[in-house]
């Protein structure tokens, strides 16, 4: 039966079988049938442990099944199924396995049960997403890699050091909510926290998202931070600095994705914006806000997948995703346009489609705690979005200045992804009841009330004014062929200079010790040279006679110490 193993085998058991199938549309074929059965497996499971094993003593849990682990499984499968349609074309077998198992490592990781369970998937989705990176097969891209790779499997470092030091502290390592204030749990909330990307820790998704490969980008989208967003859901909900560091999370990206060039990596700017709102509801800790984060989660894998597929597409063609090179492309990617103009309205949360019906939970919700510094940054942070990703991203790929290319059309595949993924955008903002009826707790909220509509459109409006005031102004910031610095700009500077200073200090510690220890070992070899060497006492001829005599004495002096004792 299907409830008979994890689902998270389907996608491995694929990957492995992926490789002896010739290059070509079985492979394809294969990569779109699994998510499928993997959403069907987890839409008929019933709730429960349904698998565990014996790890070394330990009880693992593989299979935990409950409202929350479902809603980010049945996500997870659809965005594997839509990246997989997208990326029809790759004939690449690094990719597609990668693909593969990337999706099975987030999706087993949703079902852990246990840290130590979470810990083996956590880094599987490490392991298997740098080769979407790596497949770019460029020097730059293989640098952006190893530096991608070291942070993740530092993630998973501190998970496992966490896990081992709450499993000490508790004896338990099932993985439930928990509360700040040891040793391991600080551990474990640190290691999510690198995942989610929080402030001072989220640079490597701005590094790494634009550098994979058209395709692979769609695909790392959905999974590594999402699934952070589930693991924060699941251990710490509730814990009250997640809403400020949410909140951090809304606003500054809001200012680096306005002056940057490369519309991929605007787009992963305006991710770490939107994860800042699911920070923010899991933070506040109710059942109303942690159903706006699995709500928000759902609804923007969808939409930041349309939008890094559009400016995909758009990179297929024109072998570029800068600003300053773009424009004017609607006349010859008019589809593609549309589908960009659909993921921008969601992740600006316009009415009737949705974003307007997922962040307005967590908004309500901030409003209802009491939290009103809170919220306001909220509202100002969507105002932002509007800005960054709503218009410029649209407005600069297709409508602003004429940059005279003519590239053809998306391939069909790549619209067919494109207008699936549209297509949920609006039916989820139009009809939001199926997706409230999965979430994790019972929903009683209506999006489509005066109050909300009126206020939402009023904060667009004024924020479309806001553009065009600043653009008619010149004001807004040009697009200019530049590389913005962010705050890795202080480690990759003062890191090298630090490990080099650490060097020369070090060495010259290591030379002082090794001189001395040296010379300490050169005098005793020269004193046993002198006593016992070619010319030392030791060495010279004794006369029998004086043997003799020394023997006596050594057996004199037995005798006496034998009598007197």
């Amino acid at each position: 039966m299907m409830t008979d193993f994890p689902t998270a085998f389907l996608f491995f058991a694929a990957g492995l079988t992926l490789l002896a199938l010739p290059q070509g549309r079985a492979r394809s074929i294969l990569s779109l049938i699994v998510p499928i059965l993997a959403g069907w497996q987890i839409w008929t499971l019933p709730e429960g442990a349904l698998w565990q094993v014996t790890f070394f003593g330990l009880e693992l849990e593989l299979m935990r099944v409950d409202r929350l682990s479902r809603v980010f499984g049945l996500i997870f499968s659809l965005a594997a199924f839509l990246g997989n349609l997208y990326a029809w074309h790759v004939r690449d077998a690094v990719q597609q396995v990668a693909a593969l198992l990337y999706a099975g490592a987030a999706i087993g990781a949703v079902f852990a049960g246990d840290l130590i369970a979470l810990f083996f998937y956590w880094e599987g989705t490490a392991i298997a997403s740098v080769f979407l990176i790596w497949a770019r097969r460029t020097e730059g891209a293989y640098h952006t890699g190893m530096r991608y790779l070291i942070v993740q499997i530092a993630s998973g470092v501190i998970l496992l050091a966490g896990a081992a030091l709450y499993w000490r502290e508790t004896g338990s390592l099932a993985f439930e909510t928990m509360t700040l204030g040891s040793p391991g749990t600080w551990l474990i909330f640190l290691s999510f926290g690198i995942k989610a990307a929080f402030p001072l820790l989220h640079n490597w998704l701005q590094d790494s998202y634009p550098a994979a490969t058209v395709t692979g980008t769609v695909i790392l989208s959905a999974f590594t931070t999402k699934l952070a967003i589930y693991a924060l859901a699941r251990g710490f909900a509730g814990t009250e600095i997640l809403i400020y560091i949410g909140v951090v999370m809304t606003l500054f990206p809001i200012f680096f994705a306005e002056i940057e060039n490369d519309l991929r990596r605007v787009l992963a700017y305006s991710l770490n914006n939107q994860l800042g709102f699911m920070v923010v509801g899991i933070g506040i800790g109710t059942e109303m806000a942690l159903n706006g984060t699995a709500a928000h989660a759902f609804a923007h894998i969808l939409y930041k997948a349309l939008l890094f597929m559009s400016v995909g597409a758009v990179l297929y063609r024109t072998g570029t995703s800068k600003a300053s090179e773009l424009g004017g492309l609607y006349r010859t990617m008019p589809k593609t346009a549309i589908f960009c103009l659909v993921g921008a309205a969601s992740i600006s949360a316009f009415p009737l489609f949705s974003g307007f019906v997922t962040k307005a939970l967590v908004l309500d919700e901030a409003a209802s705690a009491h939290y009103k510094w809170v919220w306001a940054a909220l509202v100002f942070a969507s105002a932002g979005v509007l800005s960054h990703s709503g218009i410029k991203i649209p407005f600069f790929t297709f409508f602003a200045h004429d940059s005279g290319l003519r590239p053809k059309e998306a391939p069909t595949h790549m619209l067919w992804a494109m207008g699936i993924t549209a297509a949920l955008c609006v039916l989820i903002g139009i009809f939001p009841a199926p997706l409230y009826a999965i979430l994790p707790y019972e929903v009683d909220f209506h999006p489509y009330t005066s109050g909300h509509v009126i206020g939402q459109l009023q904060l667009l409006l004024f924020a479309l004014l806001a553009f065009g005031f600043l653009m008619r102004t010149g004001i807004h910031p040009p697009e200019l062929r530049a590389i913005n610095l962010d705050t890795d700009w202080i480690y990759r500077r003062a890191g090298p200079w630090l490990i080099a200073r650490v060097v020369a200090i070090v060495s010259t510690i290591w030379g002082a010790v090794a001189g001395a220890v040296t010379s300490a070992i050169r005098g005793l070899i020269a004193h046993f040279y002198r006593s016992h060497g070619p010319e030392g006492r030791i060495a010279h001829i004794w006369p029998t006679g004086s043997m003799v005599l020394w023997l006596a004495v050594m057996l004199g002096v037995t005798l006496l110490v034998v009598y007197t004792t």
